[in-house]
């Protein structure tokens, strides 16, 4: 079994002639499958896999993973690039409007830049759900993730705007992407809103598999007490955790502790990172 996982888009990136770019894009390449999950924030994604050489013309599927700006608003420029339709997974939700608002700033939209019908004019064909959907025989969404443990939260900033007021977004289109191996589990996170302890105890549930072999991508953890990330990295060791790659919303300061704690094990998934197992 080869799978092949190319980070297209990140805050940072790994090499020359790259774009770096707020946000989240990933390649995985499983059981003769191109699924693209997420899109980045603009143009980056896709400017980045014309530099790498990869070619987006052919994806079999694309999946989103929550309806933030910063993972759904270089679709457009992805949809542009392929042949014909595609179908594009995503929650429900991925088209509420959401909003960020600090305890002392101001609000400020951070939903899908883009109405529905741009996409489908492009060749979108998308599938709403919240239950899991199965893109091969070894790889599935998460669909919505439920939170099992007492120490990880959606934070404190996100909102969704309803009939004008803004009330807390519990973040249930924020959804992974789990890919059975031979090693055990690859874990593939957007940003992990719902808590990748929880994401890794539903993907476990989900696919009847225990071992977790690769966590690669957003944890959510930028911000996180301290108390917060000594139950996170507890519980990634308890799980068996063989390769850690973070990107995106963990931040510099946690990534750094994980760094120390996984050793060898823990690697900067950012923009042109190749991971061929």
């Amino acid at each position: 079994m080869s799978i092949r996982i190319v980070t297209l888009s990140e805050n940072t990136a790994g090499r020359v002639n790259l774009l770096a770019e707020w946000g989240l894009s990933i390649l995985v390449e499983v059981d003769g499958c191109r699924i693209l999950f997420d899109t980045g924030l603009t143009c980056s994604a896709a400017y980045n896999a014309i530099a790498l050489g990869v070619d987006l013309s052919q994806l079999d599927r694309i999946v989103l993973s929550h309806g933030h700006l910063d993972h759904t608003g270089g679709l457009l420029r992805i949809l542009n690039m392929i042949k014909g339709e595609v179908e594009v997974i995503a929650h429900p939700d991925i088209w509420a409007l959401k909003y960020s608002k600090p305890p002392q700033g101001s609000e400020h939209y951070i939903g899908t830049p883009f109405r529905r019908e741009a996409a489908e004019t492009l060749g979108a064909d998308f599938k709403l759900t919240s239950e899991p959907v199965w893109l091969s025989q070894n790889t599935v969404t998460s669909g919505e993730i439920a939170m099992t443990t007492e120490y990880e939260d959606t934070g404190s900033m996100f909102y969704v705007k309803e009939q004008g007021k803004l009330r807390p977004d519990p973040l249930l289109d924020d959804q992974a992407l789990f890919v059975k191996s031979d090693k055990g589990l690859i874990i593939i996170l957007g940003c992990a809103h719902r808590g990748v302890v929880s994401t890794i105890r539903h993907a476990q549930k989900l696919t009847g598999l225990e071992q977790i072999y690769a966590v690669v991508g957003g944890t959510h953890l930028i911000g996180a007490s301290p108390e917060r990330l000594d139950s996170t990295i507890a519980a990634l060791k308890g799980a068996g955790v063989r390769m850690l790659g973070v990107s995106h919303c963990t931040g510099l300061p946690a990534s750094v502790i994980l760094a120390r704690e996984f050793g060898q094990a823990f690697f900067f998934n950012n923009a042109g990172t190749l991971v061929n197992l």
